[in-house]
Formats: structure tokens, sequence, C-alpha cells
């Protein structure tokens, strides 16, 4: 019997063909209760699981907030005035940006 000839789904009547994956898995190990949703995870929690689920897209957030940081840096010494007249406006859009989602959080809650 070649590869190609065995069946994947567990079907087959061949019993050299259809181990059942099902006897060594206890049914109960996880609760689905005990199972967060994702939208109950804290915004660290969901770059984790995001990065776990696709490390290649991790290491690249993570590379890009390595540049924006180094920029930010130069952008610093280069230009003090405009880099902080910028942070400011952004430390502005940040803080309504936070009120807002507190506001939308109090009244969906």
């Amino acid at each position: 019997m070649t590869d190609t000839d065995r069946s994947v789904d567990g079907e087959s009547g061949d019993p050299a063909d259809s181990g059942s994956l099902s006897d060594d898995a206890d049914p109960d190990a996880v609760d689905p209760e005990d199972v967060p949703e994702f939208g109950d995870l804290s915004i660290p929690q969901r770059a984790f699981v995001a990065a776990a689920q696709n490390p290649s897209r991790g290491l690249l957030v993570v590379g890009l907030f390595a540049f924006a940081l180094a920029f930010y840096a130069a952008f610093w010494l280069s230009f003090p005035r405009a880099a902080g007249l910028l942070s400011g406006v952004a430390l502005i859009v940040v803080a309504v940006a936070a009120l807002v989602y507190w506001l939308l959080d109090r009244v969906s809650g």
C-alpha cells in the first residue's frame, strides 16, 4: 500500500490504516467555559496571541516598532521643537481616543 492509498480521514475499513486519534485524547482536558474569548483579552495578550499564531508577522511588527523608535529618537535629535510639537499633538490624540474608548466601554457595559 502506498501513501496515496491510505485514508487520511479515518474512514477506511482497514484497521492498519485507521488508528483512532481520540483514544489518547481526554475530552475533559480543556473545558470550553474556561477558554476566554478573544474580545476578553487585554491588548498585550492579544498581541501575544497574534504573534504566537504567526511568528513571522510578530517579528515584522517588532522590527517596525524598533525602526519607528529609532526614527523618533533621530527626529528628536534633529528637530527638537517640531518633535516636541508633534509629540504633544500625539499625546492629545491618544488622550482623546482613550477617553472615547472609556466612555464607549461605560455605555456598552
